[in-house]
C-alpha cells in the first residue's frame, strides 16, 4: 500500500512538471549594469541560434585581420547568387551598412576570407556559446551558415557576458577592432539621454533533428546603453508560438525597447 502510494505521488509530480513545461516562457530578457543582474524574464540560460547577432563578432574577426578596415571601408558591390532576400540588400555595402541592413553576403564575404580554420579558433577563443561551426548536417556550410538557425547556438545570459567582455575590451583581438565594432554598433540615442547600440536578428526555429520550422521565428535583440559613466547590457530573446508575417528580429527589438525603458535606471 505504501508503495502504491509513493508511486502515485511520483507519478501526479512527474504529471505535473510536464504540464508546467508546456508553459515555460521561451522569450528571455536579461540585463545587467556594472554591479550585476537588474532585470531577468523567462529562461535565459538556454542556448538558441544567435542568426545575425553573430555579425558582432564577425566584425571583431573583420577588423582585426584586416578585412574591414573602418566604418565605410571596404565597400563590395552585390552580385548576381549573393543573398538576396531583402531588396536592400540588392546594392553596395560597407561594414556601417552591412550592421544596419544585416546583409548576409556582406558577412560571407568576410568569412570566406578569413577561412575556416581560424574563424573556428576565432569563435572557440571567444568562448562563443557552444562554439559549433559544423553547419547544417551533411552540407559542409558552417563557413556561411552556422550561425544561421543552424549548429551554433548562445544563450542570453552568454550573449551580455560576451557583450560584456567587448565593452571592457577583454576579448582576444586588437583594442582597434574592439572599439571600431562597438562603434559601428551604436544605433540612436533615445528621449531619456542613453545612446543604444545593438543589433537585432531573425531566424526560424531548429528541430531536434536539425531540420529548420520554417513556420515558427525567433528573433534576438542584443546590445547595451551607455550615458555618461553607466552601462547597461541587455539580450532579448523570443520564439514564435504562430506564424508571423514579419520578421522576428525587428519586434524582438521593438519589445526590448519598451522592456528597457520600463527599468528604473540610477542617474
Amino acid at each position: 500500500m505504501e508503495n502504491n502510494m509513493k508511486r502515485i505521488i511520483q507519478l501526479a509530480l512527474l504529471g505535473s512538471l510536464l504540464i508546467s513545461s508546456m508553459f515555460v516562457q521561451a522569450n528571455c530578457f536579461i540585463a545587467r549594469d556594472k554591479k550585476g543582474i537588474i532585470s531577468v524574464e523567462g529562461d535565459c540560460s538556454k542556448r538558441h541560434p544567435p542568426c545575425s547577432t553573430f555579425k558582432i563578432p564577425i566584425s571583431l574577426m573583420g577588423f582585426n585581420e584586416g578585412i574591414l578596415i573602418d566604418a565605410t571601408h571596404p565597400m563590395y558591390d552585390f552580385k548576381p547568387g549573393y543573398a538576396d532576400t531583402l531588396e536592400v540588400w540588392k546594392q553596395p555595402h560597407n561594414p556601417s551598412l552591412w550592421i544596419k541592413n544585416s546583409c548576409i553576403w556582406y558577412s560571407r564575404i568576410i568569412t570566406r576570407k578569413i577561412g575556416m580554420a581560424r574563424f573556428k579558433r576565432y569563435v572557440e577563443q571567444f568562448d562563443y556559446g557552444n562554439m559549433d561551426v559544423s553547419g547544417d548536417r551533411g552540407k559542409y556550410n558552417g563557413l556561411s551558415s552556422s550561425w544561421l538557425s543552424s549548429s551554433l547556438k548562445i544563450s542570453p545570459k552568454e550573449q551580455i557576458h560576451f557583450l560584456g567582455k567587448l565593452l571592457n575590451g577583454k576579448l582576444p583581438v586588437s583594442p582597434k577592432a574592439q572599439e571600431l565594432t562597438r562603434s559601428i554598433l551604436y544605433m540612436n540615442t533615445l528621449a531619456n539621454g542613453w545612446k543604444l547600440y545593438g543589433k537585432t536578428g531573425s531566424g526560424t526555429l531548429v528541430n531536434a533533428d536539425g531540420t529548420k520550422d520554417e513556420d515558427h521565428q525567433i528573433g534576438w535583440f542584443v546590445g547595451w546603453l551607455e550615458k555618461q559613466d553607466q552601462t547597461i547590457v541587455f539580450a532579448y530573446f523570443i520564439e514564435d508560438k504562430e506564424k508571423m508575417e514579419t520578421f522576428a528580429g525587428p519586434r524582438a527589438k521593438e519589445e526590448a525597447l519598451q522592456k528597457i525603458m520600463s527599468i528604473k535606471f540610477e542617474v
